[in-house]
């Protein structure tokens, strides 16, 4: 099955089949996925690399946010024909411009990289937080300009908190 994926601006296509995954028409590596009991980290070995993995669902078919090595991304994986429907019908529009950088889990402010009136570029590191024993980079989604850092390092956040605006 042919998938195209989205991983922040840029897309990819991805084929699982019997002899394993390829990414962009390469050659096919054998690929495992397997959870780590009584943690939300699963860990993907592709071929002979292995990466830890934290995967939560977002509201729309097919999205996700990823935490893959302490990296976030944003990723969008659908099957080639919903993929073609999607663009074609431009259903996959959302809001234009940036969205403000919050909290996706409970956690502590390790780092602040931007302060107010810094332009920043879409997959940009904005804040570093610690959560689950793991340092995330929260990355912004498009370009913009910073309006707000509502947060220092040190700072314990919620689930959802506003850590920078943009605009």
């Amino acid at each position: 099955m042919k998938y195209v994926v989205q991983l922040n601006d840029e897309r990819k296509a991805v084929t699982l089949a019997a002899e394993g995954v390829s990414y962009e028409d390469a050659r096919p590596l054998q690929a495992e996925l397997s959870d780590i009991e009584g943690s939300p980290i699963r860990m993907l070995k592709i071929g002979t690399r292995v990466y830890r993995v934290v995967v939560q669902r977002r509201q729309g078919r097919g999205r996700y946010t990823l935490w893959i090595d302490g990296y976030r991304f944003e990723a969008e994986a659908l099957d080639e024909r919903t993929r073609a429907i999607r663009d074609l019908s431009a259903a996959s529009a959302g809001p234009v411009g940036p969205a403000p950088v919050r909290a996706p889990m409970p956690g502590l402010i390790v780092r602040v990289n931007v302060k107010v009136g810094d332009t920043v570029q879409a997959g940009q590191g904005i804040v570093v937080m610690e959560a689950m024993k793991m340092e995330n980079e929260l990355r912004a989604t498009a370009a913009g300009i910073v309006r707000s850092v509502d947060v220092a390092p040190g700072t314990a956040v919620e689930k959802g908190a506003l850590l920078v605006a943009l605009e």
